[in-house]
């Protein structure tokens, strides 16, 4: 090395472990987190976990239990029960996503433009949303009571035959995803209103003045802006459909002859009701399965998205 130039530095002999005062740092931060740490083993993995080994036996959760494998799996394929549970869950999940996200679309196209008492009308869209869907179903009982309800009432004014609503076995499942219609649709009107409002009006205007009609805008720009956040509700209502219970809890109970029997009402219907606490486990696997399964595709279909691909 020529003389008179500063020697390198090198980290030979430089004490490499921590400080007396970095290890009191980290201890501090985890006497602060391991409440949280507590909180989250607490209620997330110990009952995945415990779940799981339910799943395997043959339990009522007042006797001991007996471990039978994956019997409880087996005679879930074989059960005619769960088996229209899982349509009525499909069909539920099938009309209402679309729907929701759809008519949240449209509304929100119409909302995001500078028209009189456009906050009073944003409002009115969200209202339902914040509505506990134990509420919704109280109001709604009520409301399309066969025989005391408003709905016929207004439909025997106009010359209908009275109709059977939530206890037609016909209609039962239709009208509960007219009900979460009414109320979930006000989540995709918040969720598109704010990708609305990030489309750059740069590129709106220089649409228009290439000539672009408003269904160009809508189809070439519009639309590819909010291709994530329409990912992201897909997702978002798919997992919340097929979890519904709470609506069906209060309204139907499952019934007309099971016509809304859904997933999770046939778990807890199986672990409180019938007391075989392993085959509702069983069951509630399933689902696990089919959330996972449908958020990765979600999520791969995520990012063949334009943002997506970008990040």
């Amino acid at each position: 090395m020529p003389q008179g130039l500063p020697k390198p530095i090198t980290l030979a002999g430089v004490d490499r472990r921590p400080s007396r005062r970095a290890r009191g740092e980290a201890a501090t931060a985890w006497v602060y987190l391991s409440p949280a740490v507590v909180v989250i083993i607490g209620l997330s993995v110990v009952p995945v976990v415990w779940s799981l080994l339910l799943s395997l036996q043959a339990s009522d959760l007042v006797t001991p239990s007996r471990f039978v494998g994956l019997d409880n799996y087996a005679a879930l394929a074989k059960d005619p029960h769960f088996a229209q549970a899982v349509g009525n869950t499909v069909l539920y999940t099938a009309c209402y996503v679309p729907l929701s996200i759809v008519l949240g679309l449209l509304l929100a196209l119409a909302l995001n433009r500078r028209i009189r008492f456009v906050g009073l009308y944003r409002t009115m869209f969200v209202v339902p949303f914040v509505i506990s869907a134990t509420a919704q179903g109280v109001l709604f009982s009520f409301v399309l009571d066969p025989q005391f309800g408003v709905a016929n009432s207004v439909l025997h004014h106009l010359g209908v035959s009275p109709q059977g609503f939530l206890t037609d076995p016909s209609q039962a499942l239709a009208v509960l995803v007219a009900i979460t219609l009414w109320s979930g649709t006000g989540f995709c009107v918040v969720i598109y209103l704010a990708a609305l409002q990030d489309v750059p009006p740069s590129l709106i205007e220089a649409g228009r003045l290439d000539g672009a009609g408003r269904w160009q805008l809508l189809r070439h720009i519009t639309l590819p802006a909010v291709a994530p956040v329409t990912v992201f509700l897909l997702l978002w209502q798919v997992i919340n459909s097929l979890q519904v219970f709470d609506l069906v809890y209060v309204t139907t109970r499952g019934g007309p002859l099971g016509s809304t029997t859904v997933i999770v009402y046939f778990i807890w219907e199986q672990a409180f009701k019938n007391f075989t606490a392993g085959y509702g486990a069983a069951a509630a696997y399933v689902l696990a399965v089919v959330l996972l399964v449908a958020a990765v595709v979600l999520r791969l279909a995520r990012r063949r998205t334009p943002e997506g691909a970008a990040r």
